[in-house]
Protein backbone atom coordinates (compact mmCIF):
# COMPACT_ATOMS: atom_id res chain seq x y z
CA UNK A 1 0.00 0.00 0.00
CA UNK A 2 1.28 3.47 -0.86
CA UNK A 3 1.88 5.88 2.00
CA UNK A 4 2.07 9.66 1.95
CA UNK A 5 5.67 10.83 1.71
CA UNK A 6 6.80 11.99 5.13
CA UNK A 7 8.73 14.83 3.54
CA UNK A 8 5.41 16.47 2.85
CA UNK A 9 4.63 16.48 6.56
CA UNK A 10 0.94 15.78 5.97
CA UNK A 11 -1.42 13.91 8.28
CA UNK A 12 -5.01 12.75 8.29
CA UNK A 13 -6.26 15.58 10.49
CA UNK A 14 -4.99 18.19 8.02
CA UNK A 15 -6.79 16.44 5.20
CA UNK A 16 -9.97 16.16 7.29
CA UNK A 17 -9.89 19.91 7.91
CA UNK A 18 -9.26 20.53 4.22
CA UNK A 19 -12.30 18.45 3.21
CA UNK A 20 -14.50 20.17 5.78
CA UNK A 21 -13.53 23.61 4.44
CA UNK A 22 -14.07 22.34 0.89
CA UNK A 23 -17.60 21.27 1.86
CA UNK A 24 -18.59 24.41 3.76
CA UNK A 25 -16.66 27.01 1.73
CA UNK A 26 -16.30 28.76 5.08
CA UNK A 27 -13.63 28.77 7.79
CA UNK A 28 -16.24 29.88 10.33
CA UNK A 29 -18.71 27.06 9.67
CA UNK A 30 -15.88 24.53 9.56
CA UNK A 31 -14.63 25.80 12.91
CA UNK A 32 -18.10 25.33 14.41
CA UNK A 33 -18.36 21.77 13.07
CA UNK A 34 -14.88 20.73 14.23
CA UNK A 35 -14.98 22.69 17.52
CA UNK A 36 -11.91 24.73 16.57
CA UNK A 37 -11.25 28.43 16.12
CA UNK A 38 -11.42 29.99 12.63
CA UNK A 39 -7.80 31.07 12.98
CA UNK A 40 -6.74 27.48 13.72
CA UNK A 41 -8.60 26.29 10.61
CA UNK A 42 -6.97 29.01 8.50
CA UNK A 43 -3.53 28.15 9.88
CA UNK A 44 -4.01 24.44 9.16
CA UNK A 45 -4.95 25.17 5.54
CA UNK A 46 -2.03 27.56 5.13
CA UNK A 47 0.43 24.97 6.47
CA UNK A 48 -1.05 22.27 4.22
CA UNK A 49 -0.71 24.51 1.17
CA UNK A 50 2.92 25.24 2.05
CA UNK A 51 3.77 21.57 2.52
CA UNK A 52 2.07 20.56 -0.71
CA UNK A 53 3.46 23.64 -2.47
CA UNK A 54 0.10 24.43 -4.08
CA UNK A 55 -2.75 26.85 -3.42
CA UNK A 56 -5.91 24.92 -2.50
CA UNK A 57 -8.34 27.79 -1.88
CA UNK A 58 -9.06 31.22 -3.25
CA UNK A 59 -9.89 33.54 -0.36
CA UNK A 60 -11.59 36.92 -0.21
CA UNK A 61 -13.09 38.78 2.74
CA UNK A 62 -16.49 37.37 1.78
CA UNK A 63 -15.90 33.96 0.27
CA UNK A 64 -13.75 30.84 0.16
CA UNK A 65 -13.61 28.70 -2.97
CA UNK A 66 -11.53 25.77 -4.19
CA UNK A 67 -8.85 26.27 -6.78
CA UNK A 68 -8.61 23.79 -9.64
CA UNK A 69 -5.89 21.95 -7.72
CA UNK A 70 -8.07 21.99 -4.61
CA UNK A 71 -11.00 20.51 -6.53
CA UNK A 72 -8.83 17.66 -7.82
CA UNK A 73 -7.41 16.93 -4.37
CA UNK A 74 -10.86 16.95 -2.72
CA UNK A 75 -12.26 14.62 -5.38
CA UNK A 76 -9.47 12.08 -4.76
CA UNK A 77 -9.46 12.39 -0.97
CA UNK A 78 -13.18 12.07 -0.19
CA UNK A 79 -13.63 8.34 -0.93
CA UNK A 80 -10.36 7.47 0.79
CA UNK A 81 -11.22 9.43 3.95
CA UNK A 82 -14.73 7.99 3.98
CA UNK A 83 -13.28 4.45 3.92
CA UNK A 84 -10.91 5.25 6.80
CA UNK A 85 -13.70 6.79 8.89
CA UNK A 86 -15.99 3.81 8.30
CA UNK A 87 -13.25 1.42 9.41
CA UNK A 88 -12.62 3.42 12.60
CA UNK A 89 -16.34 3.65 13.37
CA UNK A 90 -16.71 -0.12 13.08
CA UNK A 91 -13.89 -0.59 15.60
CA UNK A 92 -15.24 2.09 17.96
CA UNK A 93 -18.68 0.53 18.15
CA UNK A 94 -17.66 -3.10 18.20
CA UNK A 95 -19.41 -4.97 21.00
CA UNK A 96 -20.68 -1.79 22.68
CA UNK A 97 -24.39 -0.91 22.92
CA UNK A 98 -25.37 2.46 21.39
CA UNK A 99 -25.19 5.28 23.92
CA UNK A 100 -25.14 9.04 24.25
CA UNK A 101 -27.33 11.96 23.17
CA UNK A 102 -28.53 12.46 19.61
CA UNK A 103 -29.81 15.95 18.76
CA UNK A 104 -32.33 15.95 15.91
CA UNK A 105 -33.76 18.97 14.08
CA UNK A 106 -36.99 18.40 12.13
CA UNK A 107 -40.28 19.98 11.20
CA UNK A 108 -43.27 19.13 13.38
CA UNK A 109 -44.80 17.14 10.55
CA UNK A 110 -41.63 15.09 10.07
CA UNK A 111 -41.46 14.36 13.79
CA UNK A 112 -45.05 13.11 13.85
CA UNK A 113 -44.78 11.14 10.63
CA UNK A 114 -41.32 9.57 10.93
CA UNK A 115 -40.07 9.70 14.53
CA UNK A 116 -43.17 9.35 16.68
CA UNK A 117 -44.12 5.84 15.43
CA UNK A 118 -40.71 4.43 16.44
CA UNK A 119 -39.80 6.47 19.54
CA UNK A 120 -41.13 4.14 22.22
CA UNK A 121 -39.71 0.94 20.74
CA UNK A 122 -36.37 2.58 19.89
CA UNK A 123 -35.83 3.96 23.41
CA UNK A 124 -36.82 0.64 25.01
CA UNK A 125 -34.34 -1.18 22.79
CA UNK A 126 -31.56 1.38 23.41
CA UNK A 127 -31.89 2.51 27.05
CA UNK A 128 -28.49 4.26 27.00
CA UNK A 129 -29.52 6.60 24.19
CA UNK A 130 -31.12 10.00 24.81
CA UNK A 131 -32.93 11.71 21.93
CA UNK A 132 -33.10 15.53 22.00
CA UNK A 133 -35.63 16.48 19.29
CA UNK A 134 -36.25 20.09 18.29
CA UNK A 135 -39.24 21.06 16.15
CA UNK A 136 -38.17 23.67 13.60
CA UNK A 137 -39.63 24.71 10.26
CA UNK A 138 -36.83 27.12 9.32
CA UNK A 139 -34.49 24.64 7.58
CA UNK A 140 -31.77 25.39 10.11
CA UNK A 141 -28.07 24.77 9.51
CA UNK A 142 -27.73 21.63 11.61
CA UNK A 143 -23.93 21.89 11.82
CA UNK A 144 -23.87 25.54 12.90
CA UNK A 145 -26.68 24.95 15.40
CA UNK A 146 -25.09 21.90 16.98
CA UNK A 147 -27.42 19.14 15.77
CA UNK A 148 -26.29 15.62 14.92
CA UNK A 149 -28.89 15.19 12.19
CA UNK A 150 -31.99 16.68 10.62
CA UNK A 151 -35.11 15.33 8.93
CA UNK A 152 -36.45 17.14 5.87
CA UNK A 153 -37.86 16.50 2.41
CA UNK A 154 -35.10 15.25 0.14
CA UNK A 155 -35.26 18.38 -2.04
CA UNK A 156 -34.55 20.59 1.01
CA UNK A 157 -31.41 18.73 2.16
CA UNK A 158 -28.17 20.71 1.52
CA UNK A 159 -26.01 19.10 -1.16
CA UNK A 160 -22.99 18.71 1.12
CA UNK A 161 -24.93 16.45 3.51
CA UNK A 162 -25.37 12.68 3.56
CA UNK A 163 -29.10 12.00 3.09
CA UNK A 164 -30.78 8.68 3.88
CA UNK A 165 -34.42 8.19 2.75
CA UNK A 166 -36.78 7.27 5.59
CA UNK A 167 -40.07 7.25 3.65
CA UNK A 168 -41.28 6.78 0.12
CA UNK A 169 -42.54 9.33 -2.40
CA UNK A 170 -44.78 12.14 -1.15
CA UNK A 171 -47.78 13.05 -3.32
CA UNK A 172 -49.50 16.41 -2.93
CA UNK A 173 -53.26 16.84 -3.14
CA UNK A 174 -55.45 19.85 -3.94
CA UNK A 175 -58.53 19.42 -1.76
CA UNK A 176 -61.69 21.23 -0.67
CA UNK A 177 -65.00 20.35 0.94
CA UNK A 178 -68.11 19.22 -0.99
CA UNK A 179 -69.92 22.35 0.30
CA UNK A 180 -67.23 24.57 -1.21
CA UNK A 181 -67.69 22.95 -4.61
CA UNK A 182 -71.46 23.43 -4.41
CA UNK A 183 -70.75 27.14 -4.62
CA UNK A 184 -67.75 27.17 -6.96
CA UNK A 185 -66.84 25.55 -10.25
CA UNK A 186 -64.17 22.87 -9.97
CA UNK A 187 -60.76 23.85 -11.38
CA UNK A 188 -59.77 21.89 -14.48
CA UNK A 189 -56.25 23.24 -14.94
CA UNK A 190 -53.95 24.93 -12.38
CA UNK A 191 -54.56 28.40 -13.84
CA UNK A 192 -58.22 28.06 -12.80
CA UNK A 193 -57.07 28.41 -9.17
CA UNK A 194 -56.75 32.16 -9.69
CA UNK A 195 -60.58 32.24 -9.58
CA UNK A 196 -60.73 30.34 -6.28
CA UNK A 197 -60.20 30.94 -2.58
CA UNK A 198 -56.94 29.20 -1.73
CA UNK A 199 -55.58 28.41 1.72
CA UNK A 200 -51.92 29.38 1.58
CA UNK A 201 -48.96 28.03 3.53
CA UNK A 202 -46.31 30.27 5.07
CA UNK A 203 -42.86 28.91 5.99
CA UNK A 204 -41.32 30.01 9.30
CA UNK A 205 -38.89 32.06 7.22
CA UNK A 206 -41.89 34.15 6.15
CA UNK A 207 -41.89 32.95 2.54
CA UNK A 208 -45.23 31.88 0.99
CA UNK A 209 -45.24 28.45 -0.62
CA UNK A 210 -45.87 28.51 -4.37
CA UNK A 211 -48.14 25.69 -5.52
CA UNK A 212 -46.36 23.56 -8.11
CA UNK A 213 -48.19 21.24 -10.51
CA UNK A 214 -46.91 18.98 -13.27
CA UNK A 215 -48.43 16.89 -16.04
CA UNK A 216 -46.65 15.24 -18.98
CA UNK A 217 -43.56 17.36 -18.45
CA UNK A 218 -45.48 20.65 -18.23
CA UNK A 219 -44.87 22.49 -14.96
CA UNK A 220 -47.25 25.14 -13.64
CA UNK A 221 -46.34 27.28 -10.60
CA UNK A 222 -49.20 29.18 -9.02
CA UNK A 223 -48.99 32.08 -6.58
CA UNK A 224 -52.20 31.13 -4.85
CA UNK A 225 -54.37 33.83 -3.29
CA UNK A 226 -57.19 33.57 -0.80
CA UNK A 227 -58.64 34.64 2.53
CA UNK A 228 -56.40 32.55 4.80
CA UNK A 229 -52.66 31.94 5.26
CA UNK A 230 -51.41 29.40 7.81
CA UNK A 231 -48.06 28.03 8.94
CA UNK A 232 -49.49 24.66 10.01
CA UNK A 233 -50.48 22.11 7.35
CA UNK A 234 -52.91 20.08 9.53
CA UNK A 235 -54.76 23.35 10.21
CA UNK A 236 -54.92 23.90 6.44
CA UNK A 237 -56.70 20.57 6.11
CA UNK A 238 -59.17 21.55 8.84
CA UNK A 239 -59.79 24.91 7.16
CA UNK A 240 -60.52 23.12 3.88
CA UNK A 241 -62.97 20.81 5.70
CA UNK A 242 -64.71 23.91 7.06
CA UNK A 243 -65.30 25.13 3.51
CA UNK A 244 -62.91 28.10 3.55
CA UNK A 245 -61.23 27.16 0.29
CA UNK A 246 -58.84 24.84 -1.54
CA UNK A 247 -55.74 23.57 0.26
CA UNK A 248 -52.64 22.08 -1.35
CA UNK A 249 -51.09 19.67 1.14
CA UNK A 250 -49.20 16.36 1.35
CA UNK A 251 -51.60 13.56 0.52
CA UNK A 252 -51.24 11.70 3.82
CA UNK A 253 -52.48 14.70 5.82
CA UNK A 254 -55.80 14.70 3.99
CA UNK A 255 -56.21 10.92 3.67
CA UNK A 256 -58.74 10.43 6.47
CA UNK A 257 -60.95 13.33 5.38
CA UNK A 258 -60.79 12.16 1.76
CA UNK A 259 -61.78 8.64 2.79
CA UNK A 260 -64.84 9.72 4.77
CA UNK A 261 -65.98 12.31 2.21
CA UNK A 262 -65.29 15.52 4.15
CA UNK A 263 -62.82 16.50 1.39
CA UNK A 264 -62.70 15.95 -2.36
CA UNK A 265 -59.73 16.05 -4.74
CA UNK A 266 -59.30 18.29 -7.75
CA UNK A 267 -56.54 18.58 -10.35
CA UNK A 268 -55.66 14.93 -9.69
CA UNK A 269 -53.66 14.53 -12.92
CA UNK A 270 -51.64 17.64 -12.11
CA UNK A 271 -50.61 16.75 -8.56
CA UNK A 272 -46.95 15.63 -8.53
CA UNK A 273 -44.96 13.23 -6.42
CA UNK A 274 -41.74 14.28 -4.70
CA UNK A 275 -38.94 12.34 -2.99
CA UNK A 276 -39.99 11.86 0.61
CA UNK A 277 -38.37 12.62 3.93
CA UNK A 278 -34.69 11.94 4.61
CA UNK A 279 -32.60 11.90 7.73
CA UNK A 280 -29.40 13.76 6.93
CA UNK A 281 -26.09 14.56 8.61
CA UNK A 282 -22.69 16.01 7.88
CA UNK A 283 -20.42 13.68 5.93
CA UNK A 284 -17.44 15.17 7.76
CA UNK A 285 -18.61 14.38 11.26
CA UNK A 286 -18.30 11.08 13.10
CA UNK A 287 -21.59 9.17 13.07
CA UNK A 288 -22.09 7.98 16.64
CA UNK A 289 -23.36 4.51 17.44
CA UNK A 290 -26.57 6.10 18.77
CA UNK A 291 -27.25 8.03 15.54
CA UNK A 292 -26.40 4.95 13.47
CA UNK A 293 -28.90 2.90 15.51
CA UNK A 294 -31.60 5.52 14.89
CA UNK A 295 -30.88 5.58 11.15
CA UNK A 296 -31.02 1.79 11.03
CA UNK A 297 -34.37 1.87 12.84
CA UNK A 298 -35.85 4.45 10.45
CA UNK A 299 -34.57 2.73 7.32
CA UNK A 300 -35.87 -0.58 8.62
CA UNK A 301 -39.24 1.11 8.97
CA UNK A 302 -39.29 2.15 5.32
CA UNK A 303 -38.25 -1.32 4.16
CA UNK A 304 -41.06 -2.86 6.18
CA UNK A 305 -43.67 -0.24 5.23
Amino acid sequence: MKVIHQSKGTDLSAFSIFLAVAAHRSFRNTAIELNMTPSAISHSIKVLEQRLNVRLFNRTTRSVSLTEAGERLAEKLRPAMDSIEEAIQELDGRGQPPSGTVRINASEGAIRLVLRPVLASFLRKHPQVHLDIVSDGKLSDIVADGFDAGIRLAEAVPKDMVAVPVMGQVKFAAVASPDYFKQRKRPIVPQDLHDHDCIRFRFESGAIYRWEFERQGIVERINATGPLTLSDQPLMVEAAIDGIGIAFVPDHLAAEALHDGRLERVLVDWCPEYPGLCIYYSGHRHVSSALRALIDTLTGKIKNA
